[in-house]
C-alpha cells in the first residue's frame, strides 16, 4: 500500500523517534512510505547531539514559527492549511496515496477537507488537543475546539496515545471517527540489554558496586526531576549504595546541578546532560530500575517505553496512562500522583531488593516484546481501514 505520512512538528527529539517508529514499522510491513514534513524538518534524520557536538541548524521557517507569541502563532497555524493545500495536492499528483496517516496539530484541517473530496482513507494520530492544559497556551480555544472536534469526526480513523485522550474527546465532540488507543512504543533492534557489556559501562562511569536508580527525560518543571531529586538528596544517607542517574536536558538541569554541588553529591548523581538518542539504550544498561517522578492525565511518556524494552522496570505516578502500561509489582511499581514523598520511599526501598528490580524488569521487558513495539501501533493503526487494512 502507498501510505503517505504528513505531519506539520519540527520532527526533533520524541517527536522524531515516534515518527521514526511508525514509518519504519509500516515499511518493515511491506508498504511504501513517504514523509511529507514541515519545511525544514527531517525526522528520518535523528537530529540529537552530544554536549560536544554543535545544535544543528534549523530552517528559517521554523525559527520564525516558534518564536511567534501567542494569537498571532495561532493565526500562522491557521494560513498554513493554504500551504498544506499546495503541498497535499503536488503529493496527490506524485505519490497517489492509498492512505494518508496524519499526527494532529491544532487548526489543520486542510489534509481531512481534501481526503474526504478525494475519497482517499486518512488517519489521524492524536498526541495534542484544545481540550487539555499544554505547555504553549492556546488563546483561540473555542475555534479551536470547533476545528477540532470537525477533524475527529471526518477521518476514517483516529490513533488516540491514551484512553484519557479518547474519552476527553469523545465528551467534548460526541460521536467520532472509528478509533484505537495506541500507547508509545520501543524499537527492540535498539533497546536490547544484550547488545551492551553492563559490568564494563557501570565501571567506565564510576558506577560500579553501585545500585544505580535512572531517569531519562526532559528536565522541565512538570516533569518534577528537581523537586525528586530535592527530596532524596537529603536521604542518599539511608542507602549508601544507591546511585542516580539522569540522563536529559532541560530549563531545570542548571538548578538540579547546582542542588547536587551544594550538596556535596557529583559523585551519586551523574548528570550526563542530552546525549544522542542512539546513546541513551547504553546509559539505561547500567541501571538497576529508574523513576519517573511525574508525568501529565493524557501523556504517553516515550522513555517509560525505552526503559522497559531494556529490562529496567520504573517507578512511575499512577496517572491512566501509566497504569494502562505498568501493574504495579509485576512490570513496574506505581506510587500516588504528585506524592513526591512515596516516590523517594519506593526508590530507596528497592535498593535492599536488586533481585526484586531485576525480575520485575524482566517481566517489564516480556511486556513490550509481546505488545508494545512500533510493529504493534502500525498494524493497530491498519484496523481503522473500512478494509480491515487494504483501502477500498
Amino acid at each position: 500500500m502507498r501510505i503517505l505520512y504528513h505531519h506539520r512538528t519540527r520532527g526533533r527529539h520524541v517527536e522524531g523517534v515516534h515518527i521514526r517508529g511508525i514509518v519504519h514499522a509500516l515499511r518493515g510491513m511491506g508498504h511504501e512510505v513517504n514523509v511529507l514534513s514541515f519545511p525544514g524538518a527531517d525526522p528520518e534524520r535523528e537530529h540529537e547531539t552530544s554536549p560536544q557536538q554543535p545544535k544543528p541548524s534549523r530552517g528559517t521557517l521554523a525559527r520564525l514559527v516558534t518564536r511567534m507569541p501567542g494569537v498571532l502563532f495561532e493565526f500562522l497555524e491557521l494560513a498554513y492549511n493554504l500551504v498544506t493545500l499546495v503541498r497535499m495536492r503536488s503529493a496527490f499528483r506524485r505519490l497517489r496515496p492509498e492512505l494518508i496517516y496524519e499526527r494532529y496539530s491544532l487548526f489543520l484541517f486542510a489534509t481531512v477537507w481534501m481526503a474526504r473530496r478525494r475519497g482517499i482513507p486518512l488517519v489521524l494520530e492524536i498526541n495534542d488537543s484544545a481540550l487539555v492544559q499544554r505547555v504553549r497556551p492556546l488563546y483561540l480555544k473555542t475555534l479551536a475546539r470547533r476545528i477540532e472536534g470537525w477533524c475527529l469526526r471526518n477521518c476514517t480513523g483516529l490513533v488516540f496515545i491514551s484512553n484519557y485522550f479518547r474519552e476527553q474527546a469523545q465528551q467534548a465532540y460526541g460521536e467520532l471517527a472509528p478509533s484505537v488507543v495506541s500507547p508509545n512504543a520501543a524499537d527492540l533492534s535498539r533497546f536490547d540489554p544484550s547488545r551492551f557489556d553492563r559490568t564494563r559501562l557501570r565501571a567506565d562511569r564510576g558506577l560500579r558496586d553501585r545500585i544505580v536508580c535512572g531517569h531519562v527525560g526532559a528536565f522541565a518543571q512538570w516533569h518534577g526531576v528537581q523537586y525528586f531529586v530535592e527530596n532524596i538528596a537529603a536521604r542518599l544517607n539511608e542507602a549508601p549504595d544507591l546511585a542516580l542517574v539522569l540522563v536529559g536536558d532541560g530549563l531545570m538541569l542548571p538548578t538540579i546541578r547546582e542542588m547536587i554541588a551544594a550538596r556535596g553529591l557529583s559523585d551519586r548523581v551523574l548528570t550526563p546532560g542530552r546525549v544522542p538518542h542512539e546513546d541513551i539504550a547504553s546509559w539505561i544498561a547500567c541501571m538497576d530500575y529508574a523513576v519517573l517522578p511525574d508525568s501529565n492525565h493524557y501523556g504517553s511518556p516515550m522513555k517509560l517505553f525505552e526503559l522497559m524494552a531494556m529490562g529496567v522496570a520504573v517507578v512511575a505516578p499512577d496517572y491512566d496512562p501509566v497504569t494502562e502500561v505498568i501493574s504495579d509489582g509485576r512490570t513496574g511499581w506505581l506510587f500516588p500522583r504528585g506524592e513526591t514523598e512515596r516516590c523517594v520511599e519506593r526508590v530507596l526501598e528497592l535498593t535492599a531488593h536488586t533481585d526484586e528490580c531485576h525480575r520485575v524488569g524482566a517481566a517489564a521487558r516480556d511486556y513490550i516484546v509481546r505488545e508494545r513495539q512500533w510493529r504493534n501501533n502500525a498494524e493497530q493503526l491498519l484496523t481503522l481501514l473500512p478494509s480491515g487494512g487494504v483501502p477500498a
